[in-house]
């Protein structure tokens, strides 16, 4: 990806802890090191306890959760939104820090409505639903932060062909949906995609996996990391932070996404149509 040293962060915020507690927390972590990045935020409700469902019907989903140590992520009361307890909105529920993300510097950008349906139902999903899913989100984004949002960064990188329609019936500047090495069309929808190359924390180990990350970076060139607001701005900052310290020692610029965007030359990039893969360390397939 690229000449000089340049790593972006893709900030994803998928549960009301991760809003409530680690953006704050990630706020303060990033201004110390004086950088900024990309949050991609959920609008809608918190419905992490249907995860629960996922479990039951799929035992390497199970074996992910106990392995990442999902409850000191996620905490209790979210594995019971949704379920025994009402979901909570997410982004909705804090407009002032949705603003205050951007007047820090950094990007606000759109992830998803009811993230936990889309990750777990989006390949049974039809163009109506879809469509209804985005403009909720779309226009819960407006009612936080006056704008409209510039890019989309989809759940748990998952896409159908469908899904991709209605993305590209929409006005984006930009895409960030899913797991490649390098930038690319899109297919059908026209749009530079700026995908995650490098690796998620959950997948590499958590903090046995700041080393991966690390030496992945040693190549140079242009990367992509994605950040969970839940891990990276809970239990797992310490990792971050070497991490951060990491790219910084290695004379890395970091950048929100829609930098890597301006430095593209978009008409020498290649179009490129998805497909899904299940990529080491994760339970379910992903666009890639």
């Amino acid at each position: 990806m690229g000449g000089d040293r340049v790593l972006g962060l893709k900030v994803d915020v998928d549960t009301r802890r991760g809003m409530e507690e680690g953006v704050p927390a990630l706020l303060s972590l990033l201004s110390g090191f004086g950088v900024r990045a990309t949050f991609f935020l959920s609008f809608g409700p918190d419905n992490s306890g249907k995860a629960l469902y996922r479990m039951i019907r799929n035992p390497r989903f199970l074996f992910k959760m106990v392995r990442t140590n999902a409850p000191g992520l996620y905490g209790f009361r979210t594995a019971l939104y949704g379920t025994l307890l009402k979901a909570p909105m997410i982004a909705s529920a804090f407009p002032a820090l949705c603003r205050e993300i951007e007047q820090r510097g950094h990007e606000v950008e759109f992830h998803a409505w009811d993230h936990r349906t889309w990750q777990d139902s989006l390949p049974g999903k039809g163009r109506e639903w879809i469509g209804a899913w985005l403009d909720k989100g779309i226009s819960a984004y407006e009612s936080c932060l006056g704008h409209s949002p510039r890019a989309f960064g989809a759940p748990a990188w998952m896409l159908t062909g469908t899904a991709v329609e209605e993305i590209a019936r929409r006005k984006w500047e930009y895409l960030s949906c899913t797991r490649a090495p390098a930038p690319f069309l899109l297919g059908g929808t026209g749009l530079a995609e700026i995908p995650s190359d490098l690796p998620c924390m959950e997948e590499v180990g958590g903090r046995k996996g700041v080393g991966v990350v690390v030496g992945v970076l040693s190549g140079g060139g242009t990367h992509v990391y994605p950040v969970h607001a839940e891990v990276e701005g809970g239990i797992l900052q310490d990792a971050f932070i070497a991490i951060i310290r990491g790219a910084l020692e290695q004379g890395y610029r970091i950048v929100p996404l829609s930098e890597i965007v301006r430095g593209l030359d978009i008409a020498e990039l290649p179009q490129r149509t998805f497909r899904t893969s299940l990529l080491r360390g994760r339970a379910f397939p992903c666009a890639i």
